[in-house]
């Protein structure tokens, strides 16, 4: 049996002190940081963040027409692949927590931005064809009921892609990237950023990323809250795209 564990991850004592004050000690951290926040993505990424995200909706069935749903949408680095993909017949509607995110967020126009959180959507049910999420699963308050959310918010047979990067394996593999992302990412931070706290976010970025369960408790999260057709689709070992669907009726 898997372990029942609501949140993504155990509390990160070296941020804050106790699960009540993840949420607002991580929401600060993105509202102070948001300014730089794409930036630093591209350095990290190398410029390769775009495509991926474009691939890894369109392989998890997003089309033309589509009405989306786009969770932790941040500066739209998602929402942005997803207008493209769903373009002037769709509709993509993004939710963040972080004011200071959507401040920042760069989306074309159409794109509805909401407060709001993967636990608590603030939209209908059956409204959605399509929930995204771009690397923002570690950071929610319980999977249980962000999953539970999305799938109210899916209509009958709506799908699913959220897009996360696991720690590998392997110990090198492991090593390497843990020096990459909370070694060379941070320093790099010090001198492409504006805001003295963006290298704090990308060493919790790789806390996260360890600390986190592991992709079957992911999906069994999935399955428990009434999804169906759960699958993980990993790329270069450390990018996971889990797709599910909600039901027909």
């Amino acid at each position: 049996m898997l372990p029942a564990m609501p949140a993504p991850h155990p509390p990160l004592k070296d941020y804050y002190a106790h699960e009540a004050d993840k949420d607002g000690w991580v929401r600060r951290l993105f509202d102070q940081t948001a300014g730089d926040y794409d930036r630093v993505e591209r350095a990290m990424a190398f410029g390769s963040g775009s495509w991926y995200r474009r691939r890894a909706l369109t392989r998890a069935g997003l089309r033309s027409g589509m009405r989306v749903l786009d969770v932790g949408v941040g500066t739209g680095l998602t929402a942005r692949e997803a207008a493209g993909l769903v373009g002037e017949s769709g509709q993509v509607t993004g939710i963040d927590p972080s004011s200071g995110m959507m401040e920042s967020a760069i989306v074309p126009a159409g794109v509805k931005l909401l407060l709001g959180s993967a636990d608590a959507v603030p939209m209908a049910s059956d409204a959605v064809d399509f929930v995204s999420m771009g690397y923002a699963l570690r950071h929610v308050t319980d999977l249980s009921q962000a999953f539970r959310e999305f799938r109210r918010v899916l209509v009958p047979g709506g799908r699913i892609c959220v897009l996360e990067i696991t720690s590998p394996t392997g110990r090198a593999a492991r090593a390497l990237l843990k020096a990459y992302l909370r070694g060379v990412v941070p320093f790099m931070a010090q001198y492409i950023a504006r805001h003295r706290d963006v290298p704090k976010l990308m060493r919790y970025y790789w806390d996260t990323i360890e600390a986190c369960v592991s992709p079957d408790v992911i999906m069994a999260a999935m399955r428990d809250a009434g999804l169906i057709d759960v699958e993980r689709v990993v790329s270069l070992g450390v990018f996971s795209a889990y797709h599910a669907r909600r039901p027909p009726d």
